[in-house]
């Protein structure tokens, strides 16, 4: 009989909830209407991905994916969207 591997099951577990999470977020970042929540989704699924780089003991490649991806690229977007001047979709009352 083989012993079952409780840290293997868990790890098992602990990838699929990942990348499960990287699926899902990954779809609302394409289906997405509003660039905020489009760039939030990106955020999530660019620290999932980096989740799955340290699930396969790639701890280096996981930070500079937080590092890079999440903290420098994702800022940028947000800071992007937030400087640029929309009007709003109410009538004024001027």
């Amino acid at each position: 009989m083989m012993a079952v591997d409780i840290a293997g099951i868990g790890e098992l577990i602990m990838f699929a909830l990942v990348s499960t999470l990287t699926i899902i977020f990954s779809i609302l970042v394409v289906t997405a209407k509003d660039v905020v929540r489009a760039s939030l989704s990106l955020i999530v699924t660019l620290v999932s991905v980096a989740g799955i780089y340290v699930l396969l003991n790639a701890q280096f490649i996981g930070m500079v994916q937080i590092l890079i991806y999440v903290g420098g690229i994702g800022v940028l977007i947000l800071f992007a969207v937030m400087l640029t001047t929309q009007e709003l979709k109410g009538g004024s009352d001027d």
